[in-house]
């Protein structure tokens, strides 16, 4: 999450970037030292699981997964097991948007009038723009409109997921900014109201959208919402030295289901590596190049895109380099992405505490390795 950016940034100033060996015996040396990144990064700090990944812009060039599925049993972790992203999402539905743009179904800095038509908004927010969301500075605060009696309350919602997003903007937008326009401040909020921009402007759940927009063009089969189910890791909470597994069946093992575009998606390794692809590839025929470069690159004086937060010139890297983090509190994601240079590390746990600190040794691990 955002909280981790110092962390993030000062490890990956550090590290050194490593390219794909052109030998065999190179290769078997690279591969030996990336899956000693991971033995390393499980031992330091050892969560219950702790998953990584290369990908380069021919897909998943490496993978490697350690520990346990759930705390309370045998069942190791394996490369095609899927990890929820959390936050890492933000740039997923940022960019389903830019798809629609391109489509021409919707515009670049959209006005909130145009994006929801009808709506009474009070004056502060005259002249914001989607754009303002994704950058995360349009001045909404998260305790506005999903604090903790919104969290508290809203898995009971009977109503649909569309109509119960419709409500958080309805109520965001009727009310003065919570916060300062123009200033940045990460918040969930911010990209629900992307989410049901795109709800509103297609007709359909943004879960609908991301389903025909960017998992099945992008071939995301392992791709879904919420805790993943079935024959899989599990979620854990950790209160000390006792993690305990969170049944996916359960709707507490993930935040409510309305939140998704900020934070719900799921996929395995070699899927987020297809979709990180888009960045490594001028949009590899999903986006066009000028879109892609757009949703990396912030508005001048931020850092933060649409998405992704732009890291400081890094030596190892070709060019700027973006990256995100995610957590729901049981489970942890990491993505560190060098377009110009073609590769990105990813670092994924299946718990929140010790699973955000695991998942960056591991990344900036892979980038010295």
């Amino acid at each position: 999450m955002i909280d981790r950016r110092k962390a993030l940034i000062a490890g990956a100033a550090v590290a050194a970037g490593s390219g794909l060996a052109a030998d065999p015996a190179a290769a078997q040396a690279e591969t030996a030292g990336r899956d000693a990144a991971l033995a390393r990064a499980f031992e330091q700090v050892k969560p219950v699981a702790l998953a990584g990944g290369i990908a380069t812009r021919q897909g998943l060039a490496w993978s490697g997964a350690t520990g346990l599925r759930r705390a309370d049993g045998e069942a190791v972790v394996n490369a095609g097991d899927r990890w929820h992203l959390g936050s890492n999402t933000k740039a997923m539905t940022a960019a389903v948007l830019a798809r629609l743009i391109e489509q021409g179904r919707a515009q670049w800095a959209m006005p909130l009038a145009a994006a929801f038509p009808g709506m009474t908004m009070d004056a502060g927010w005259s002249g914001a723009t989607l754009d303002d969301f994704m950058s995360h500075t349009a001045g909404l605060k998260d305790d506005a409109v999903m604090g903790m009696a919104w969290l508290m309350t809203a898995r009971a919602d009977a109503r649909s997921l569309p109509q119960q997003r419709r409500a958080i903007v309805e109520k965001a937008l009727a009310a003065p900014p919570s916060g300062t326009r123009g200033t940045f401040e990460y918040g969930n909020a911010n990209y629900v109201v992307v989410g049901a921009a795109i709800e509103a402007i297609t007709g359909r759940s943004w879960e609908e959208v991301m389903q025909a927009e960017m998992f099945a063009p992008l071939g995301l089969t392992s791709a879904g919402f919420g805790a993943p189910k079935g024959d899989n890791a599990w979620g854990h909470r950790r209160v000390g030295a006792t993690a305990t597994p969170m049944d996916p069946a359960d709707s507490g093992s993930d935040n409510p289901l309305a939140l998704g575009p900020a934070g719900t998606i799921h996929m395995s390794a070699a899927d987020y590596a297809r979709f990180l692809k888009v960045f490594l590839n001028e949009g590899d025929g999903w986006l066009k190049p000028e879109t892609v470069q757009r949703l990396v690159t912030p508005a001048e004086g931020q850092t933060y895109a649409c998405g992704w937060i732009v890291l400081p010139p890094q030596p190892w890297a070709r060019g700027p380099v973006v990256a995100h983090e995610g957590s729901n509190t049981m489970w942890h994601a990491i993505v560190i992405v060098d377009p110009a240079g073609g590769q990105a590390v990813m670092g994924m746990s299946n718990e929140g505490v010790r699973g955000g600190p695991a998942c960056q040794a591991l990344a900036l691990g892979l980038l010295g390795a």
